[in-house]
Formats: C-alpha cells, sequence, structure tokens
C-alpha cells in the first residue's frame, strides 16, 4: 500500500472540540471553535481562528479576550449546538443550560461544565483569508477540582474529552503511554 496525493487543504485532524467564550459576565457569547491550539511554551500562547462574519469574532476584536473551555462527552451536544446557532440570535449560555462562571484574570466568563478553562488576552490579531486568527498569552489554567488527581496533577484522563476530526466529534481514548517512556521501553527491548 502507498500514500495518494490530494489537493490541500485543511486537515489535521484530530483537533480539539472547544467552546469559546467572549464579552463579559453580562453580555457575552458562546461558539464552538475547532481551529484553536498551541502556538508557544514561554510565554504560553494559543490561538483560535475565527471567520469575520461570525458574531464573536467582532467581540473578541473589541475586548481582546476570550476564553478557551474544553469540551467532553457530556458537553458534546451543547458544542454541536453552540456550533450551528448565533449568538446574536439567541443565548447560547441559557439555552444550553450553561453556567457562567466568573474568570479570573479576563471579563469574560469561563464554562463551570467545562473540565478546564484557558483565560486568554490577545496579543496579535493575523487575517489569513477565510479566517483571522486571534494569538493570544493564557493568562490562567482554571481545571476543574475534580480532575486533580491525588499529587495535585490535572489528570485529563478523567475528563472525556473530545475532538473534531472531518465533520464528526470523536472521544479521545486512554492513555497509551507517556513522554520519552515509550522509547524508553521500546529501546530497551531492541
Amino acid at each position: 500500500m502507498s500514500k495518494i496525493a490530494w489537493k490541500g487543504g485543511a486537515f489535521e485532524y484530530p483537533i480539539p472540540a472547544a467552546l469559546i467564550t467572549c464579552g463579559t459576565m453580562e453580555e457575552s457569547n458562546v461558539m464552538t471553535a475547532a481551529w484553536t491550539g498551541i502556538v508557544n511554551t514561554k510565554p504560553p500562547m494559543v490561538y483560535v481562528s475565527i471567520r469575520p462574519e461570525r458574531y464573536s469574532y467582532h467581540i473578541i476584536k473589541e475586548n481582546m479576550e476570550f476564553a478557551i473551555n474544553l469540551t467532553n462527552e457530556k458537553l458534546a451536544y451543547a458544542t454541536d449546538w453552540c456550533g450551528v446557532k448565533s449568538g446574536a440570535k439567541v443565548d447560547k449560555f441559557k439555552e444550553m443550560h450553561l453556567t457562567k462562571e466568573k474568570a479570573n484574570f479576563v471579563k469574560c466568563p469561563i464554562i463551570k461544565e467545562s473540565p478546564v478553562s484557558l483565560e486568554c488576552r490577545v496579543v496579535e490579531i493575523k487575517e489569513l483569508g477565510s479566517h483571522t486568527m486571534f494569538l493570544a498569552e493564557v493568562l490562567s489554567i482554571d481545571p476543574d477540582e475534580q480532575y486533580i488527581n491525588e499529587k495535585g496533577e490535572f489528570d485529563i484522563s478523567k475528563c472525556n474529552l473530545i475532538a473534531y476530526a472531518n465533520g464528526g466529534y470523536y472521544a479521545l481514548g486512554k492513555k497509551i503511554g507517556k513522554f520519552r517512556i515509550l522509547c524508553s521501553k521500546k529501546e530497551k527491548n531492541s
């Protein structure tokens, strides 16, 4: 079997299915985005790419901050629903029974039901074509305490996070190894 060549496109899957919150506690919106990820370690930076015609685009551009709320299997329906409805027409928090929680460093709410939220301040805006990339510094990582293990570490394996890939949502599987440990075991067996 060999690989075949397809026309280039946006195809780096799976990627996180996230609920992006923006605005203020009083006037906020939540949107679904899968085009988000890590761009830097020091300072910690992430991005979210949004089409300019989306309702949240102008809110983020005006306030220069947002929160990335990772989603899990319990939030799968809300994640999908918030991706097909416009915040200009409906209060997504209310309709999906999502609880606004006050963030520590940004004015926009984080989602209480999310396993972990990242509070982000925009440092650069890059217009790329169909989407605009909001590069942001991560000011705070806010995990739900139920996902903190006995060592005080965030245990992502307990979250049942979901990912997005090519039009579908997928449950993330079990942990199969640890960074550098898999290679060490293989080298010992060689």
